[in-house]
């Protein structure tokens, strides 16, 4: 009953003792009592349990019944880090032990061999076993035999083999009542998921496991490991080391097994490391080594070093002794045959590049680059990098770029098999090097065009297809129903000064929901979308528009200035100076969003001409008279562009990338589109542009009051010509996909938008913050306005600070005026810019607004 129904298993073992029982039953009792302290509860309390239930049994002269106990035992010592006496335990074990006792010993063995990294052994064991569980038509334990023997391919790479493992014994657990068992099943299925690089499957597996280990009351500690390394893969590092940490926490608390918190700490050290934060990683990997050469645990000591070395080398300590050990941590990972070997081959070369030993990184670089043609998508993209790499320190600027080309394919293969904009955003992390490197040598040797399609190459890529959705899900669509509920209720209670803490608390578990629904979906897309075609741009441009990519190589801007025909560099100033400017002058325009402040005008004006000559540099004197499009790396998103003073009397048009112009040039109005005006509650002006709008569009429809809600706001924005949406904006930096705009019945999020079949051609967001941005993965952007660009909408005006209610709408006014009358929208919104009056804050509201897209 122990894995089947386990807090009553315990009930009844505990019962049993109650009752005086003879030592044969005794034993028996006692073991349960073990078996669930040792999985799920306080190791102390589960080693004395077994020991009495092994004393129990020798009392009984029952030898089988103290084989059985001894395995037991010899588990709960391994996982207690007592490695000799748990062995010594499984030895005595195998011989006291005959037949189907034999065989349950054995497994339970094998399963310890995995869990101390002795994979070779664990088959062995577990071969040995499975044929007498069968012969005695033991379902359960030649179910868990195979479970296990899949775990352990796995371990070893051997993908096929587990997946048939998984599949056998997954057919048997059907069989059963054995419902921790069918729960651990799921787990593992998810396992092999990822291994195979399906990681949405591999995460909704995982929350299924999840869900059923709930229902049994039971910890998951063996799951927090499995989703932080999926987690991580997915390029959500901060969550998995929240995980990993969380679980530990939990482990600690209950004095749980000591082999999980190592395995918790090295998965901390790994997300620690992904996250940016090596001194942390240093820290956590550190104690996991120690712990492991502790529990004599050979593979996963080599590990947790291979991880440390990689701290303390994004820690800035490249060092000779680094190359020596990362080049031992290599041949013992190939020993092992770990999958992760060739990674530490490439930490190996990389460092030695780094100091110069060109001899050497070549030699370690090679034993990487073998994996660049079998295994996982991510283990082929570390071998292209060592590929890469290699090519570089041999001098050949074509090798470097057919490796990052190879490379970044195999990783476009991998990011379009994520259904959910946030997962394909992130996984761009992982060709992050590969992008850098063919720019670098594209500005070495390659000349400006080369450069600019390698800028193109690895840029905003999430906007070259539309998020898959499933076609129905009810399950999501009920989840952002009540998220939608609660938010409002929420925000009810804060503005009648009501406690929010319960309702808040629920909002962030439904939050959680959603954003775990959305992350199962599988992409549907077996291509990469468009590739970039610098000619099929520099004609669309013409005579007259000039396309302004900025391009940043090792930390400088690069300005790539396409225009009549050709394509030409100019170099500009420091990213990071650049960065600091353009968070200068947002506080700025913050305080000129309130009057009171005018004196802060000219100071914010020079702040622009100063972030200018960082962006721009020469280039600025090339611009000519006519429409400017800029495409900055997203971690420029927040300059309010029309600031700058060569562009602020200008058409101008921002795109994330200029893939994404070019499609919005070609994306053509539905005919007889219709226009949607759309008003928020609690606006200090109550949307006043929105009345005066209507007369303007003759029969438009207008949602405000009651019908401004969600579900009805979606079905018109659906195919829309024109929409324009005044309502309050919230820009969410820890989840953007969650950033809103607020509308009768709660906030319409991201998530929503990305429901639609076809967003409007133009779509207009009177709000605060509706141009704010998360910038994620290699150089991708996650918002309101990214979320439209891929589903059908050619032009969005939002604005990308804090704005003004009342100065917003004589600019909304002027701008729709300008768009009657034929402009584009950055055409109207540079005439609605000069039509409004002088002062400060109009002139800061003004600046706020950008035209993305081009619309």
């Amino acid at each position: 009953m122990v894995f089947a129904a386990p807090n009553d298993a315990v009930a009844r073992a505990e019962g049993v003792l109650g009752t005086d029982p003879p030592p044969l039953h005794a034993s028996v009792a006692h073991q349960v009592i073990g078996i669930w302290q040792r999985d799920w509860g306080d190791m102390r309390i589960a080693l004395r349990h077994l020991r009495r239930a092994r004393d129990l049994a020798a009392r009984a002269e029952s030898a089988e019944r103290e084989a059985d106990v001894l395995g037991t035992l010899g588990v709960a010592l391994v996982h207690a880090g007592r490695t000799r006496q748990g062995l010594a335990a499984f030895e005595r074990g195998v011989g006291r032990g005959s037949g189907h006792t034999r065989a349950r010993v054995l497994y339970r063995r094998a399963y310890a061999w995995w869990v101390l990294g002795h994979h070779r052994e664990a088959l062995e064991d577990v071969r040995k076993a499975i044929p007498v569980l069968r012969q005695a038509d033991d379902v359960i334990w030649t179910a868990r035999a195979l479970t296990l023997r899949a775990t352990v391919h796995l371990a070893l790479g051997a993908v096929e083999r587990a997946e048939a493992d998984f599949t056998a014994a997954e057919a048997l657990w059907d069989t059963t009542g054995q419902e921790h068992d069918k729960a651990d099943a799921v787990e593992s299925r998810g396992l092999a998921a990822f291994r195979s690089g399906d990681v949405p499957v591999a995460l909704r597996l995982l929350d299924e496991a999840e869900e059923r280990y709930a229902k049994l009351g039971t910890p998951t500690f063996m799951l927090n490991i499995r989703r932080c390394e999926v987690l991580m893969a997915a390029g959500l590092a901060p969550e998995a080391l929240a995980e990993a940490d969380a679980a530990i926490g939990v482990l600690d608390g209950i004095g749980g097994q000591s082999t999980r918190k190592a395995e918790l700490l090295l998965g901390a050290a790994r997300a620690a490391r992904l996250s940016g934060d090596p001194h942390t990683a240093i820290a956590r990997a550190d104690l996991a080594v120690r712990l492991f050469a502790a529990q004599r645990r050979g593979w996963w000591e080599t590990h947790a070093r291979l991880v440390l070395i990689e701290a303390r080398v994004a820690a800035g300590r490249g060092s000779g002794r680094l190359v020596a050990d990362a080049a031992a941590v290599a041949d013992r990972l190939a020993a092992f045959g770990a999958p992760a070997a060739p990674e530490a081959s490439l930490l190996a070369g990389r460092i030695a590049l780094g100091l110069g030993w060109t001899a050497d990184a070549e030699r370690h670089l090679a034993v990487a680059a073998r994996s660049r043609h079998s295994g996982p998508p991510l283990a082929r993209v570390t071998g292209w990098a060592a590929q890469a790499l290699s090519a570089r320190a041999a001098g050949s600027g074509r090798g470097v770029l057919e490796a990052c080309r190879r490379g970044l394919d195999v990783l476009d293969d991998h990011r379009m098999t994520l259904g959910a904009s946030e997962l394909r955003a992130r996984a761009t992390e992982q060709g992050a090097e590969l992008a850098a490197l063919a720019q670098q040598a594209s500005l070495a040797r390659g000349g400006p065009r080369r450069l600019l399609e390698w800028s193109e190459r690895w840029r905003a890529t999430v906007l070259s297809a539309p998020p898959t959705r499933p076609p129905a899900d009810p399950a999501l669509l009920s989840g952002m129903t009540a998220y939608r509920e609660i938010a409002a209720r929420a925000e009810e209670a804060r503005r009648d000064g009501r406690p929010v803490p319960a309702l808040e608390r629920e909002q962030r578990r439904l939050e959680r929901e959603v954003r775990s629904r959305t992350l199962h979906i599988r992409g549907a897309d077996p291509g990469g979308g468009d590739r970039f075609d610098a000619d099929r741009l520099l004609r669309r441009l013409g005579d007259d528009v000039r396309l302004l990519e900025l391009a940043v190589v090792d930390g400088r801007v690069h300005v790539l200035l396409c225009a009549r025909g050709r394509v030409r560099r100019w170099a500009a100033g420091l990213l990071v100076d650049a960065e600091r400017e353009a968070e200068y002058i947002q506080a700025g325009l913050r305080r000129l969003a309130h009057p009171g402040a005018e004196g802060r005008l000219p100071v914010v004006e020079a702040a622009g001409a100063r972030l200018e000559e960082l962006l721009f540099g020469p280039a600025a004197g090339q611009l000519g008279s006519g429409p400017v499009v800029v495409v900055p790396p997203g971690r420029l998103h927040r300059v309010p562009w029309a600031l700058l003073p060569s562009l602020r009397e200008r058409v101008l048009n921002v795109s994330p990338s200029a893939s994404s112009w070019l499609r919005a040039r070609e994306t053509a109005p539905r005919p007889g589109g219709r226009h949607v005006l759309v008003r928020g509650p609690g606006l200090a002006t109550g949307g006043a542009e929105v009345p005066e709008l209507v007369d303007r569009y003759g029969t438009p429809v207008v949602l405000e009051h009651a019908d401004a809600r969600v579900p009805r706001v979606l079905e018109e924005l659906d195919g829309a010509a024109l929409a324009h949406i005044a309502a309050h904006g919230t820009f969410r930096a820890d989840s953007p996909l969650f950033s809103s705009l607020r509308m009768a019945d709660g906030p319409l999020i991201v998530h929503d938008f990305e429901r639609l079949d076809r967003s409007p051609y133009r779509i207009i967001l009177s709000s605060c913050d509706t141009a704010r941005f998360a910038s994620v993965g290699a150089d991708e952007l996650l918002g309101l306005v990214t979320a439209l660009l891929p589903l059908g909408t050619a032009g969005v005006v939002a604005s990308s600070a804090p704005v003004n209610d009342a100065a917003v709408v004589p600019l909304m006014l002027a701008l729709h005026k300008g768009l009657s009358t034929g402009l584009s929208l950055a055409e109207a919104l540079r005439d609605a810019r000069t039509a409004l009056p002088g002062d400060a804050v109009h002139q800061a509201t003004g600046w706020a607004f950008t035209a993305f897209g081009a619309a």
